[in-house]
């Protein structure tokens, strides 16, 4: 038996400007990831990672680039009022007004991850949550909350708090007409919940549309949540994909 097989898990860090690089590098990939899964809808959506050492700052992609475009050197940091600190683009006034109150209401979040997908916003449009009709939807199960309002685009500090609120101790949240929002400790596991919770949308909508479905049954759809629906697993199920995209991309670390 072999016994120098390799299990990848979550680094830690004794320098902070190396650990700042990491979640700068892995918020870069995330986005491209979602550019590639076209989860863009014109200049809606953001990812965010808050800085290991000035931790009511985070990391965000600036206001009007393309999510397939963005390198590391693009990213802007943000302070708590909202000002750019660092970097040369603008922030999104959505982005800081959602993700500034999910990181100051949550901070356990590393990471919190929002865009327009398609079937994120179908599912918001029938004011619903998630059923647990899947295996993989399961990570949802009791773990996802529903803003149940919508008031238009997203530029005030009361509403933001409102989403946090929705939010709760989950590791997502449905806007009502409006998308998903996901959080993790980790840039890795906020994005893996994003995009596993897009496609358990898509799920839902296609198994409804077809017929009569089958749920889970209660206790199998906890015992299911408790095996996949730690941040350690969406850590380990989101490295594929970030494997494949750096090495498709590499400009991205520049």
């Amino acid at each position: 038996m072999p016994t120098d097989l390799i299990f990848r898990l979550p680094p830690t860090f004794d320098d902070v400007a190396d650990e700042r690089r990491h979640r700068k590098e892995r918020l870069a990939a995330a986005l491209r990831v979602f550019g590639k899964f076209g989860f863009e809808e014109g200049v809606a959506g953001h990812i965010t990672a808050r800085d290991p050492e000035r931790t009511d700052h985070f990391w965000v992609n600036p206001f009007g680039m393309s999510f397939k475009h963005i390198k590391v050197s693009d990213l802007i940091l943000v302070n708590h009022e909202g000002k750019v600190v660092e970097g040369r683009y603008p922030v999104n006034e959505a982005a800081f007004a959602i993700h500034s109150q999910v990181h100051q209401a949550r901070p356990d979040v590393v990471a919190a991850a929002h865009s327009h997908s398609t079937h994120g916003r179908a599912i918001s449009a029938l004011g619903r949550k998630l059923e647990p009709i899947t295996q993989d939807v399961c990570a949802f199960y009791q773990d996802h909350g529903l803003f149940d309002d919508y008031t238009g685009v997203v530029t005030d500090l009361e509403e933001g708090k409102r989403i946090a609120a929705a939010l709760g101790e989950t590791k997502a949240v449905i806007l009502r007409n409006h998308g998903l929002l996901t959080v993790g400790d980790t840039v890795d596991a906020a994005a893996w919940w994003f995009i596993t919770m897009e496609r358990s949308c898509q799920v839902q909508l296609l198994a409804k549309a077809a017929g009569q479905v089958v749920p889970i049954e209660h206790d199998n759809a906890v015992l299911t949540h408790e095996q996949i629906g730690n941040d350690l697993v969406g850590w380990i199920n989101y490295q594929p994909l970030y494997d494949q995209i750096t090495r498709e991309q590499p400009d991205l670390f520049e």
